[in-house]
């Protein structure tokens, strides 16, 4: 299992972090490679379901989110499904730190068999690492300060 986490400490208040991370209207702001959220999607209870149309490797790729959890303030965990990558699992962590809160988020796959393991460890992996990072710097720009 490979598991990569980033967190980062925002100066907005938690409540108004995680209420405009976690609204689907919002998403295009600050996803990397975002394309598009297809008509039909929800994020707002354990169940609800979103497609999401990334650019990925000079395609369009959509993604099938399904959100398990939501603890308003505290936790998000949703799972991805993607045709020519590993199936991941997602967490997002808010917690209050000071006047603002730390963002932590975790995304975790199991590399495929055969010959697509080496791409799962290596290019995956820094594909997933780098839009975590992208994420933090597109919501450092977008979030409110406190």
């Amino acid at each position: 299992m490979i598991r990569l986490e980033q967190t980062h400490r925002f100066e907005t208040q938690l409540a108004v972090g995680f209420a405009y991370i976690t609204e689907i209207a919002n998403w295009p702001a600050y996803w990397p490679r975002l394309v598009r959220v297809e008509p039909g999607s929800r994020w707002a209870a354990p169940g609800d379901r979103a497609a999401i149309v990334i650019r990925l490797l000079g395609r369009e790729v959509e993604l099938a989110l399904t959100l398990s959890q939501l603890e308003p303030n505290r936790l998000v965990t949703y799972t991805s499904v993607q045709r020519g990558l590993p199936d991941a699992r997602h967490e997002r962590h808010f917690t209050t730190a000071g006047d603002g809160f730390d963002y932590r988020l975790v995304v975790e796959y199991e590399p495929r068999q055969g010959l697509r393991g080496p791409f799962d460890r290596l290019i995956v992996r820094r594909a997933v690492a780098g839009a975590m990072r992208r994420t933090v710097e597109n919501l450092e720009r977008e979030l409110p300060d406190a």
